[in-house]
């Protein structure tokens, strides 16, 4: 894995300990498609019909010193790195910030546009092969989201002003539910249907940390901005309008609260497991009014978590980030044509929805073509106690919560689909139980303990440097 040299860690640590200030700015942009473009989180061909809310990007720059760093967070159901390499190479090349301190999320909507992957590539084929061009899509919203992306990232980058970073930890239980249960015949089922007698038991856990950052300007001023981070999937409001689904809601709760311009971030933490379907209450939880439940209950319990917000101690701002190969599940070439000559009932009545999920996924094996996929993993360090870690892929929960057990940072975020979307990320134990994360999935079990073997190194060398810069403020007190 590739880290960063220690010695020159250290080094550069002490000589942050003189207090440089930090500094942080905030940007937004719409990254909305034009409506009729294909739409994401479902297997058929959905067509956008209008907007319910703009898609938008937002990205937070942070600099101390030396040290800079850019978090990204994209109303999409993913973030490729075809897509995510190309903005950070290229903002990296504009700002001087290097592409690794860089990173751009997704919040996973379901509600926002289909740009890449197989099933999208299917889809667009078939049209041209039909019309002669695809008139789905009508421009290149691949080229327009990057080049929307690089102007946020420097956008962002432009309003550096002093700051002062506060985190929260709380918790929030009732909205968020492990989407696996365990059935009476022994089998493990997602989304077994509500009231359905034979569940027994969830199969894994919930994480109900409901993380706080607040971006603070001068002191009497209103915050800047919240990062919100929680683990739960967007998937409510469902239909063929464009939307941010309930990050959206709490956006608009938490600016209802501030008169000043204000930035909500929402930074999805590992919830590939997780969804909002209480299978024991017999009522609908879909729609528009579910998702402003859910964002206005996310709201209401932040308002109440910020007479608890305390200053993330500044002198420490630091990346470290690292790649890991993670083998990729392998199928012949009589699967590959078997999965290809299978996507055109995808959407349909003759496959089973298993086996249109299989179908896809080895589809998308094929247009990968490869053995092994590199992941990345970042490791920012806000302060002495608290730190974001970013992993690829559609995390398990029980993944999440093992890095948040063995960190050394008493506040660790999590955000997954940063830099890329790989998929579903089980654990060892699912890839046993089966049901359609683990059919869905690329990876091959063991995937999901790298990334988490991964991060917890990068967080531990952070912290050999916290604690370094911390030795060395003493020094200067004394």
């Amino acid at each position: 894995m590739k880290r960063k040299g220690m010695v020159a860690a250290v080094l550069f640590v002490c000589g942050l300990a003189e207090g440089a200030p930090l500094q942080g700015g905030l940007a937004t942009i719409d990254i909305t498609p034009p409506v009729g473009w294909r739409m994401s989180g479902y297997f058929y061909e959905r067509l956008s019909t209008g907007v319910h809310d703009p898609l938008q990007a937002k990205a937070l720059a942070l600099r101390q010193g030396d040290e800079r760093a850019i978090l990204v967070f994209c109303d999409l159901i993913g973030v490729p790195a075809q897509v995510s390499s190309g903005v950070r190479n290229e903002a990296s090349r504009r700002t001087g910030i290097p592409a690794a301190n860089i990173m751009i999320a997704a919040t996973h909507t379901h509600t926002g546009p289909l740009y890449y992957g197989a099933l999208r590539q299917y889809f667009h084929d078939k049209a041209v092969r039909e019309n002669g061009k695809d008139p789905f899509e009508a421009v290149n919203y691949r080229e327009i989201l990057e080049a929307r992306l690089v102007s946020l990232i420097l956008q962002a980058n432009r309003s550096l002003q002093p700051i002062e970073l506060q985190v929260a930890r709380t918790n929030l239980t009732g909205l968020s539910f492990n989407r696996r249960y365990r059935m009476r015949d022994g089998s493990v089922q997602f989304n077994p249907g509500k009231t359905n007698g034979n569940v027994v038991q969830p199969a894994g856990p919930v994480n109900p940390d409901l993380f706080l950052i607040a971006i603070k300007g001068p002191r009497d001023h209103p915050p800047l901005g919240l990062l919100t981070s929680f683990a739960l999937h967007p998937d409510t409001t469902g239909g063929t309008e464009y939307g941010a689904d309930f990050p959206a809601y709490l956006e608009r709760f938490l600016k209802g609260l501030v008169s000043a311009p204000f930035v909500s971030i929402f930074a999805n933490g590992p919830c590939g497991d997780i969804n909002h379907i209480n299978v024991q209450d017999p009522l609908p939880q879909k729609g528009d009014r579910e998702a402003a439940r859910i964002g206005e209950a996310l709201g209401r319990r932040a308002m109440a978590a910020f007479s608890s917000l305390r200053r993330i101690e500044s002198g420490s701002l630091r990346v470290e980030s690292g790649t890991v190969d993670i083998p990729l599940q392998r199928y012949s070439a009589a699967q590959f044509t078997a999965a290809q000559a299978k996507m055109p009932k995808i959407g349909g009545k003759e496959l089973s929805f298993l086996e249109q999920v299989e179908a896809y996924k080895i589809a998308d094996l094929q247009l990968r073509n490869a053995s092994t996929l590199r992941a990345e993993v970042q490791a920012f360090r806000l302060g002495a106690d608290t730190a974001i870690v970013a992993l690829p892929g559609e995390i398990f929960t029980e993944l999440g919560l093992a890095i948040k057990r063995s960190s050394p940072f008493r506040n660790t975020v999590i955000v997954e689909l940063a830099n890329d979307s790989i998929g579903y990320v089980p654990t060892k134990a699912a890839f046993k139980e089966g049901s359609y994360e683990i059919i869905n999935s690329r990876v091959q079990p063991g995937g999901g303990e790298l990334l988490v073997k991964t991060a917890l190194g990068l967080l531990r060398e952070l912290s050999v440097t916290s604690r370094a810069l911390s030795r060395a403020d003493e020094g200067r007190i004394r």
